[in-house]
This record gives structure tokens, C-alpha cells and sequence, in this order.
């Protein structure tokens, strides 16, 4: 059997990758079924404990709705929320697959899932079952990136890995959607990270977090069939290594 070179990771996937892509904006079942497919086929043949953190960008995002005068803080609450939807919108399919889930939310909703207990979500994962936390921290101004770095650190994953979505399939030295001749860039220190304003991994808080955890942040497609098996084997060359 082939072996993960990690035994515990984090995956962090945006709330877009969820959506529908002639709209942008819902959810896509289809979607969310193939990536359900991609975490299950990497748990259970690799031998691996996968966490997931999902964004709410496809239903609502805070920072956009304080932007049009809204409240920073409720607008955050309610992006929260977005990200309980996209939570167990990905149980679901996790569990269609036959695939053992807990879905945990830092804002106490027990009709709809466990309440985020650090002990609990580690117990969860050794035996085997797959966690996502729901409803970022708990608290305004603080992103699904930083959210996915502070509980990367706090179940001793070995690594976080951001999926992206679309045509992005890890770091560039200038937005690729933008500029053609933009450069993939294989390895990418902290401090790079941090500095360059055209590298773009997560915020600055959820980097610094990682740094001084010695986190590996892995950037790539995560829609692209077989790339979390291929992250978790460490192929050269598949998305971008943050270190």
C-alpha cells in the first residue's frame, strides 16, 4: 500500500470550490461529491487522518458584506454560517460514500453538529473518522485561512493543504489570471510569502501562524482528479510548497 508522507494533515477548501460554476455563487452537488470522492480515496488508501476546514465565499462573505455598510461583525457571523451550510453540504456526501464524519462548529448549534472540542476532534480522527470544523473560530475578523492554521496546530497536523479551484493550481509570482506569463513557483519561503504582495497564499496572520508552527502550507487544484493523493505521496512538481 502506498504511504502518506504525512500521517495527519488539514485540508482547507474555499467556499467557492463548492459553487456552481455557471453562477459562481450555491453549491454544486456534483462538485462536492468529487472532492468527497478525492478525500475518501486518499483516507482510506493511503492511511492517513484528514481534517477539513471549508470557507462560506459561494453563500456569503463577511468582508463583502461590510463593504456595502454592513456591521464587520455580523457580517462575519453570518459568513460563519455559510460555512456550517458548505460543512454539511460535504458531510453528506463524505457519509454517501460510506465515509465515518463529524462535522464540529465553534458556534454551539447541537441540532446540527458537535460543538468544536480539541480532544474530541483528535479522538475522531485516530479512529478513522474524517473531522470538518464549521463556523471559523467563533469570532469576527479572523478568516477561514487563520482558522485552518490555528486548528492545523491545534490537532498536531503535519501540514495544511489549501485546495484552490478553477484555472489557480499553486503559488504564482503574479495573479495568473491576470498575467499570462505569470511563473509557478514550486517552493516558497514564509518570509516571501509574507513580503511579496504578488505572492498569494493566505492572509498574513494565517502565514505567520504556520511559520512559527512550522507548518507546510501546500498550495494546488483541488479540483483536479487525484491531486490530494498526489499532495499526500509528495510528487514533485504537483502545486506549491509554502515552508
Amino acid at each position: 500500500m502506498a504511504q502518506s508522507r504525512y500521517g495527519r494533515v488539514l485540508l482547507k477548501l474555499s467556499g467557492e470550490a463548492f459553487a456552481d460554476t455557471s453562477i459562481k455563487y450555491g453549491i454544486d452537488a456534483e462538485i462536492v461529491h468529487q472532492v468527497a470522492a478525492e478525500i475518501v480515496e486518499a483516507r482510506e488508501n493511503l492511511n492517513v487522518e484528514i481534517a477539513v476546514v471549508v470557507g462560506g465565499g459561494n453563500i456569503f462573505r463577511g468582508l463583502s458584506g461590510s463593504r456595502g455598510g454592513m456591521d464587520r461583525g455580523t457580517a462575519d457571523y453570518m459568513g460563519m454560517l455559510g460555512t456550517v451550510i458548505n460543512a454539511l453540504a460535504l458531510q453528506d456526501a463524505l457519509e454517501k460514500l460510506d465515509q465515518p464524519c463529524r462535522v464540529q462548529t465553534a458556534i454551539a448549534m447541537a441540532q446540527v453538529a458537535e460543538p468544536y472540542i480539541r480532544r474530541r476532534a483528535i479522538r475522531h480522527l485516530e479512529k478513522g473518522r474524517i473531522v470538518i470544523f464549521a463556523a471559523g473560530t467563533g469570532n469576527p475578523y479572523f478568516t477561514t485561512d487563520t482558522t485552518a492554521a490555528l486548528r492545523a496546530a491545534e490537532i498536531g497536523a503535519e501540514a495544511v493543504l489549501k485546495g484552490t479551484h478553477g484555472s489557480v493550481d499553486g503559488v504564482y509570482d503574479r495573479d495568473p489570471r491576470k498575467f499570462p506569463d505569470a511563473k509557478k513557483l514550486d517552493r516558497v519561503a514564509f518570509n516571501d510569502a509574507l513580503n511579496d504582495v504578488n505572492i498569494q497564499v493566505m492572509d498574513s496572520t494565517a502565514i505567520t501562524f504556520c511559520m512559527e508552527n512550522k507548518l507546510p502550507i501546500i498550495v494546488f487544484n483541488v479540483i483536479t482528479p487525484g491531486t490530494i493523493r498526489r499532495v499526500l505521496l509528495g510528487e514533485d512538481g504537483v502545486g506549491s510548497i509554502v515552508s
